[in-house]
């Protein structure tokens, strides 16, 4: 929660409004930041047939979540707030646990990246909807930075779906289950 004094923000936008939209900023902030590290984790650490191929795709994604990243940190700025870019910000103030897969294979970081985007996006979708009644500048950034985490989502589910374009994670909620059904396959 936002606490320090705003000497300013954009005009037409109250206090109120601007914390608000400055906390669900930082929130995802915290997203991409963890997103980004993560993304670079699985790109060191996927092993297996197809790894050369998985190892090319994460790079740009890891570069496009850098960069939204930094646009979300801009616009807290922009807001009259001072973004936490921190480790231990991040670690403290996020409301998921760490990637839990180490050294594995392409299907099973593919799988349980699965699962990381899910909450991803599905946590940007909520913020959008918060920001219907809050910044509509703001929600456009979101809505635009969404798109690319869709599209990468997108990439990944490719590699783990079948012919009928079933999902080897379908129903699975966590990145050790999603990592564990596509390692059975």
């Amino acid at each position: 929660m936002t606490t320090e004094t705003l000497h300013y923000t954009i005009p037409g936008l109250d206090e109120g409004a601007a914390r608000k939209t400055i906390d669900l900023l930082q929130s995802r902030l915290h997203a991409t930041n963890d997103l980004q590290l993560t993304l670079k984790h699985v790109h060191w650490n996927v092993v297996g047939p197809h790894f050369i191929a998985v190892h090319q795709m994460i790079d740009p994604q890891v570069d496009a979540v850098r960069a939204m990243a930094d646009a979300l940190a801009e616009r807290i700025a922009t807001l009259g707030g001072a973004p936490r870019g921190t480790p231990g910000a991040l670690v403290e103030e996020r409301e998921w646990n760490d990637y839990s897969i180490g050294r594995a294979t392409t299907q099973e970081h593919l799988a349980a990246l699965d699962v990381t985007y899910q909450g991803v996006i599905g946590s940007y979708r909520e913020a959008i909807k918060t920001l219907d009644d809050l910044d509509l500048v703001t929600q456009d950034i979101l809505i635009g930075q969404t798109e690319q985490l869709e599209l990468f989502h997108w990439f990944v589910r490719a590699h783990l779906e079948d012919q009928g374009g079933q999902l080897q994670t379908s129903g699975e909620a966590t990145e050790a289950g999603a990592a564990r059904a596509a390692r059975s396959d």
